[in-house]
């Protein structure tokens, strides 16, 4: 009879996605994921697989939680414009207050492995598709609501708002200021959500 597991295996893979997050897959060493984990290597390895499977793991959980924090942010809006524009206007931080802004970790890894590995590359294709589902479904609320020209294709500004949103963050890993930043964002939203006169 196989015995239970001493650890909490979401709290684990929480802790290995920040580390591929703080140094990326390359950087990231077997002694570091022990390290962060707590886990010597045949726990680790028991429970997850090898590095690139526990790489793996942490990027869809990444994604998927991704998923939930727009999907949360979109809907509760009280109107769907005020959401779209949010999605550039929102200042960018550094959750790990480590000194640096860490980007993304779709489009970190997607950089990094893309070219070499087709399953990453397969999940940030997955990923940015969910992404553009998501906002085209609160630009299509917006229309609805008088906000937006009805004439609109919902997924091409769906797209672009993405790109734009993307962009912002690539930027403020150049160690761009945010005062900069929020100005961008400003400017990108007023741009692509202009005021609709049915608004």
């Amino acid at each position: 009879m196989a015995r239970p597991r001493a650890f909490d295996e979401e709290q684990v893979l929480n802790a290995v996605r920040e580390q591929f997050w703080n140094a990326g897959y390359a950087a990231t060493s077997l002694q570091d994921l022990m390290r962060v984990s707590g886990l010597g290597k045949g726990s680790l390895y028991a429970a997850f697989g090898d590095k690139r499977q526990l790489f793996l793991r942490a990027l869809r959980s990444y994604i998927d939680e991704s998923h939930g924090h727009m999907r949360k942010a979109l809907a509760e809006a009280p109107r769907a414009l005020d959401a779209l524009r949010a999605l550039l206007e929102t200042p960018i931080d550094d959750p790990a207050g480590a000194g640096m802004r860490r980007g993304c970790l779709m489009a970190n890894s997607t950089c990094e492995l893309g070219n070499a590995d087709p399953e990453v590359l397969d999940q940030a294709h997955r990923g940015y598709e969910k992404s553009t589902a998501l906002i085209g479904e609160c630009v299509a609320r917006a229309q609805r609501e008088g906000d937006l020209p009805a004439e609109a294709d919902p997924i091409a500004l769906a797209r672009a708002l993405l790109a734009a949103q993307q962009g912002l963050v690539f930027m403020s890993r150049t160690g761009l200021d945010s005062a900069t930043l929020a100005a961008t964002g400003r400017s990108l939203a007023a741009r692509l959500l202009p005021d609709h006169p049915g608004s």
